[in-house]
């Protein structure tokens, strides 16, 4: 027990816990989506995880599919992101930038010239909203609207090329942003996750119908950004079992496996597992977490519901080697130590997650 707190290598970082504080949308980025000094406060508050994974941060505005949420594509965005990653290296942390591509999951007013989004094909989620805000009172005011996603428009090939080398573009700026490395968001149903999932692909040409041509696109981006940065410094993360923004698979276990084994010819570093976070959600089969430690050999991450027991089974069990912890750690910036002694833990405010000042940002108390 208390395997929480040993260390672990990933690629070239010795970590110092197997806590992950999780990426987890905050909706506080400032004007041109630029991470803010607030934004650098927080995330240096919980810079005793093991390893931080970053806000999903879009590739590009086509990847854009919320209001105030943070880019990596220009070079206001990568300065902005310097301040936070200097933050948590003086707090002797390491965070890796989850890079985000949204697909059809955004709204015409967030897209560029208002065009529509872009998916694997042409197919609407429905109920599956977006946040937007209209009045463009900025995310001090907290105040925006959900709204249903515009219907996409399928991608061409030659567009599929060029958003794998937005991927490419995004991950070396990253590392110029300071960012020990990259996580790519291939779940929750967002754009590679489109691709993937068999309900959300109709397409009929290399990129759909078998398992292979269906992965082909994730395939493509993870080998286009490790060429880029080098293969140990990537995570990805996988939802095997969610149905997230109406992405469903017919054979997910087949699939996933599939998709973690191409992983491993890749020499990615870790695979991130985000299960259903919700009561009475269903969780991943045994067998699939015995499967996916034979097939792959980088470092696995669970994250959803864990509590300390649940996270320590986990590690016994020998299925994972860290686990995430969403929300108490947006409501404990010392998490790990509070859970080292057994302390209690600070409630998060739910009204405050999404959009405002430090409010619920940056003004947990630590326990000492």
């Amino acid at each position: 027990m208390n395997q929480l707190f040993n260390s672990i290598k990933i690629g070239s970082k010795e970590l110092k816990n197997r806590l992950v504080m999780p990426p987890m949308t905050r909706s506080r980025a400032g004007n041109g989506e630029v991470a803010t000094e607030l934004m650098a406060d927080y995330y240096a508050q919980r810079a005793s995880a093991g390893l931080i994974v970053s806000e999903g941060t879009q590739i590009s505005q086509q990847g854009r599919g919320y209001a105030w949420t943070p880019g990596i594509h220009t070079e206001e965005q990568i300065m902005g992101w310097q301040k936070v990653t200097h933050k948590v290296h003086e707090n002797e942390g390491v965070i890796y930038a989850q890079l985000w591509h949204v697909g059809r999951v955004s709204h015409h007013s967030l897209q560029p010239d208002h065009q529509a989004p872009v998916s694997s094909s042409e197919i609407v989620a429905e109920g599956v909203k977006v946040f937007i805000d209209p009045d463009n009172k900025g995310p001090e005011a907290g105040v925006g609207e959900m709204i249903q996603h515009s219907k996409p428009k399928a991608l061409t090939i030659p567009e599929i090329k060029e958003i794998v080398k937005d991927y490419a573009k995004a991950a070396a700026n990253a590392m110029k942003a300071g960012f020990d490395g990259v996580e790519v968001h291939a779940a929750n149903g967002y754009l590679i996750n489109q691709f993937i999932d068999s309900n959300a692909n109709n397409r009929t040409d290399e990129y759909g119908v078998t398992l292979e041509n269906r992965l082909r696109f994730l395939k493509e981006v993870i080998i286009a950004i490790s060429n880029e940065i080098g293969g140990d410094k990537v995570g990805v993360r996988l939802a095997p079992f969610t149905t997230l923004q109406g992405a469903v698979d017919a054979t997910p276990e087949a699939t996933y496996l599939e998709a973690a084994k191409i992983l491993n010819e890749i020499g990615v570093g870790y695979i991130h597992i985000a299960e259903a976070d919700w009561d009475d959600a269903p969780g991943s089969p045994d067998s699939f977490k015995k499967e996916l430690r034979q097939v792959f050999r980088g470092a696995l991450i669970y994250a959803g519901h864990y509590t300390k027991e649940k996270a320590e089974d986990a590690l016994a069990k020998g299925w994972a080697d860290m686990i995430g912890f969403g929300s108490d750690f947006i409501a404990n910036p010392d998490l790990p130590y509070r859970l080292e002694n057994d302390l209690k833990l600070n409630q998060g405010d739910k009204d405050t997650y999404f959009g405002g000042s430090a409010k619920g940002y940056t003004d947990y108390p630590s326990y000492k």
